[in-house]
């Protein structure tokens, strides 16, 4: 119990991550990645013949939408049984005007990245580099330049 409670060492989590993508491949040529799974949201909640015109094949992604609900119900699973109990939807201080502003900016400043470099950090870092597709790690550059700059020169003005 001790090992799955502890921070695992990342030349034990990193590999273990990376045999995801040449599982995914295996059953069936799929890319790991979260944003896209919000597309197959849309399809189910939207009209799916809209989707399907702009060449959206929703039965192939279907898994997607189980693999949002898999990640979700694990990370509860994990904070009930494997933490102190304590679940919170949201630290204390994001509920004021200023947080949910905040989060709003964010989300959208989120998505509308994610729709831009046409994938997640996610997606691009972990299947785009381990597939060796110059935009993933293009992407993957990007993300952690724009880290570092909104570490070390935004984040101070906001805090």
């Amino acid at each position: 119990m001790e090992t799955i409670l502890n921070v695992w060492p990342w030349y034990v989590a990193g590999p273990l991550m990376g045999l995801f993508v040449p599982l995914l491949l295996i059953v069936g040529n799929k890319l790991l990645g979260i944003s896209s799974s919000f597309q197959h949201i849309c399809s189910i909640v939207l009209n799916t013949k809209k989707f399907a015109a702009s060449g959206y094949n929703a039965s192939e992604n279907r898994w997607k939408i189980f693999f949002v609900i898999g990640i979700t119900l694990g990370g509860l699973t994990a904070k009930l049984f494997l933490g102190d109990g304590n679940v919170s939807f949201l630290p204390q201080q994001y509920y004021s005007l200023k947080g949910l502003i905040l989060l709003f900016a964010g989300g959208f400043l989120v998505g509308f990245g994610t729709r831009y470099a046409n994938g997640c950090t996610a997606g691009h870092t972990i299947s785009g580099i381990s597939t060796l597709q110059l935009s993933g790690l293009i992407a993957t550059i990007s993300f952690f330049v724009g880290g570092l700059i909104y570490t070390h020169c935004l984040f101070p003005l906001f805090n």
